[in-house]
């Protein structure tokens, strides 16, 4: 599926897609991410602003399907959010934004793509590890990824065990 710069007016698609793809996190009994709200739209439209928002479109009618978002932290690309639609799920589409993203970082001169996730998700750690990335100690954390970690626990996502992971570029 093609991939290329999110638009301005497919925002309110994005929370549709991130809203449909969290309500799995009911199946494995973590309720409040399942019903957590999506990125408001500003904070969306900041990361479309930043060329940091890219969508897995449908090629029959270019809608996008697939999303991720992603932030300059500490000299490295941070995955701040990749969601598949689960309509278009187990088909690579995570892992090809992925691809992009390190493809991006790579032009740009950074090291690594970072991010945070759940240890115990089988979509979350297991699946990023596959996709190259390796568990960051807690004792090796940037100031940015400490402040993202701070910010995640503040949300109450610490109630499930989390990681920062990188992966090398």
């Amino acid at each position: 599926m093609p991939i290329r710069d999110a638009r301005p007016e497919e925002l309110p698609l994005l929370q549709e897609i991130e809203v449909a793809a969290g309500r799995l996190f009911a199946d494995v009994g973590m309720d409040e991410v399942a019903s957590d709200e999506p990125f408001p739209l500003d904070r969306l439209e900041r990361y479309r602003a930043a060329g940091l928002a890219w969508v897995a479109t449908d090629p029959e009618d270019d809608r996008p399907v697939a999303y991720l978002l992603a932030e300059h932290v500490d000299g490295n690309l941070h995955v701040e959010q990749v969601s598949v639609h689960p309509s278009h799920a187990r088909r690579g589409l995570g892992r090809a934004l992925i691809e992009h993203a390190a493809a991006r970082a790579t032009t740009e001169g950074l090291p690594a793509l970072t991010l945070t996730t759940f240890t115990e998700v089988p979509w979350n750690a297991p699946y990023y590890t596959r996709c190259g990335f390796h568990p960051v100690p807690d004792a090796d954390l940037t100031p940015g990824q400490r402040a993202i970690r701070a910010e995640e626990a503040a949300h109450g996502l610490d109630r499930w065990p989390r990681l920062v992971m990188i992966r090398p570029l």
